[in-house]
């Protein structure tokens, strides 16, 4: 009988693991005993390695989104291990994945034409599901893309960000020579410039913050101002703006040449902006939204496995996830790009 009960809290202790849970706007704690559920068909069983926060994350734990859900486990941006599987799962254990974290129905009248990212029934990571920054999570296999053995753990976490701003591009034509201002020096601004550089483009950096400002500056030959410094005879054949504030959308709309494209990255609720001038001057502004799964990914790993695309003063810190609030306080004060959480042990 006591072989059998501690046979019986073995079994408990294996299926628990620790976790980050939002139980209420701007209350993040670390919890020991979370469930580890065992997946089912069609799912895996994933030992996290890297978890980067985004913006979002912090505005779920500030209480900015409307349509989060409390309690939550937080978290998006996903990299780990496959450790376990369920049937029908192609994928082997110990492989390498990213997480592409919204998911779609693949019924609805927006999934049929292609646009994954506009799914009606589309939920969200960390959001209005729960998340990954835990030790263990399980999720269906259709949501996650193996990660080639070349390419490191720190450029593997930046596959999703990168996507955002891969998917963003499509809509305009970046080349050689190219004129591009990017408003907002953020991880997505940042990834943009990079992409930018990558791709050949001529690059203005525009931002407040001038620390900002000074770090982007590793990717190549790259312009920076700050928003006020902005000459009123200056025009770029494509403005991507990432600040996801008013003033910034307006700047783009001023900036942009006649006839040229502006892409809406950033999230702000509402903007005053110059028809007329919009009008006249045939400027297309684009909204771009989150990504099509599995393309931008693959496109976004692509990028990633050339070692001439520069990434790396991307990443700020890399902080263990049991120091949470240190790394939730460095992501929340706007001076940083990318802060990862490492799941790998303290």
């Amino acid at each position: 009988m006591n072989t059998l009960m501690k046979d019986q809290e073995r079994n408990v202790l294996e299926n628990k693991m620790r976790g980050l849970y939002i139980t209420n706007p701007g209350e993040v704690s670390l919890k020991e005993n979370m469930e580890s559920r065992a997946p089912e068909q069609g799912e895996v069983k994933i030992k996290l390695i890297y978890g980067g926060i985004c913006g979002s994350d912090v505005s779920v734990f500030k209480g900015k989104i409307a349509h989060a859900s409390y309690p939550v486990t937080p978290g998006h941006e996903l990299l780990g291990t496959v450790i376990e599987t369920g049937a029908d799962v192609e994928v082997a254990v110990g492989t390498r994945v990213v997480v592409q974290p919204n998911s779609y129905c693949d019924e609805c009248e927006r999934c049929q034409a292609g646009k994954t990212n506009l799914c009606v029934n589309k939920k969200s990571l960390g959001v209005n599901v729960d998340g990954g920054f835990a030790e263990e999570f399980t999720l269906s296999a259709k949501y996650i893309l193996p990660v080639s053995d070349s390419l490191s753990d720190e450029r593997a976490v930046l596959i999703e960000p990168l996507a955002v701003v891969v998917h963003a591009f499509k809509q305009v034509t970046i080349g050689k020579d190219t004129s591009v201002a990017v408003i907002g020096c953020g991880t997505e601004g940042q990834l943009a410039i990079a992409l930018a550089t990558y791709l050949g483009a001529t690059i203005t950096a525009i931002d407040i913050n001038e620390e900002k400002l000074e770090s982007v500056t590793s990717y190549g030959d790259i312009t920076t101002l700050t928003p006020q410094a902005v000459d009123g005879d200056l025009e770029f054949d494509v403005v991507i703006e990432a600040a996801g504030v008013s003033p910034a959308v307006k700047q783009a709309v001023d900036i942009v040449k006649p006839g040229g494209d502006v892409v809406l990255i950033g999230l702000t609720a509402e903007a005053t902006l110059p028809i007329m001038k919009i009008v006249r001057n045939e400027i297309s502004i684009h909204g771009s939204i989150i990504y099509n799964f599995p393309f931008d990914f693959a496109d976004s790993l692509e990028y990633l496995n050339e070692p001439t695309f520069t990434v790396d003063p991307i990443i700020a810190e890399i902080i263990p996830f049991n120091e949470y609030e240190r790394a939730y306080e460095a992501a929340a004060s706007g001076e940083h790009a990318k802060i990862i959480l490492n799941f790998k042990g303290d």
